[in-house]
């Protein structure tokens, strides 16, 4: 662990888990429901196959419809709708234990922060500055674009992450919290550390060959104290 926090020069930080819980109080179920709802009042019920219908992540519901029905005006409703979800969430998300101690301490020893999410960029912005953790990122933050084919694991954020620092992947490294996560910083060559705090996302890592994994951020930032780079 050490070595690997010694050896980044920029930290990239899924937002939804390693940051925040974004939907502590109305859960994602209940938002992939909403954009379900809004697509039949939208006459595009057809587009829900077996999956979508059940499926409780409102993400997978917005990319399998845009799959279906690449760009155009419905694809456009329902990402508005998930994006004002999302920054009404992000007044009631509860901080992730230590992520701002690790966040703002990876700034003061003079690394690159960024964040590199499928969530709107607008939610995550928004919470940053609620929490005064803005100035640490200098405005790196890359989130959900208009082409939903390159939500992660397409590798599409963490690029324009390491573009934004000016970091080569191997120089940087990626904090999530899923196997999307995992799947986007292999693509882009970034070295990754899953954070799993329960037991669930810590198997999935294991399954999907993980080498670092860690139940809480305060394992990374006793690393980085205790880092003789700093």
């Amino acid at each position: 662990m050490r070595e690997l926090i010694s050896n980044a020069r920029c930290v990239l930080f899924d937002f939804d888990g390693p940051v925040c819980r974004l939907f502590a109080v109305r859960s994602a179920e209940s938002i992939a429901h909403r954009l379900r709802a809004l697509a039949v009042e939208l006459s595009a019920a057809g587009l829900l196959t077996d999956d979508l219908l059940v499926s409780p992540d409102p993400h997978a519901v917005l990319r399998g419809i845009a799959r279906r029905r690449p760009g155009g005006p419905l694809v456009r409703r329902l990402e508005a709708a998930l994006t004002a979800e999302e920054v009404s969430a992000a007044d009631s998300a509860h901080p992730t234990p230590y992520a701002a101690a690790l966040i703002a301490a990876l700034a003061t020893r003079g690394r690159q922060v960024a964040i590199a999410t499928n969530n709107s960029p607008r939610a995550a912005e928004h919470y940053l500055r609620r929490h005064g953790l803005t100035g640490y990122l200098g405005g790196r933050v890359h989130g959900r674009t208009d082409d939903m084919t390159r939500l992660k694991p397409h590798p599409d954020s963490l690029l324009r992450a390491l573009a934004s620092t000016g970091t080569r992947p191997g120089l940087a490294l990626m904090i999530g919290d899923s196997t999307a996560d995992l799947g986007a910083a292999r693509a882009a060559g970034v070295p990754f550390l899953g954070y799993a705090p329960t037991r669930p996302p810590a198997e999935a890592f294991r399954a999907a060959g993980a080498d670092h994994v860690v139940a809480s951020l305060e394992e990374v930032l006793a690393a980085l104290v205790a880092s003789p780079f700093g």
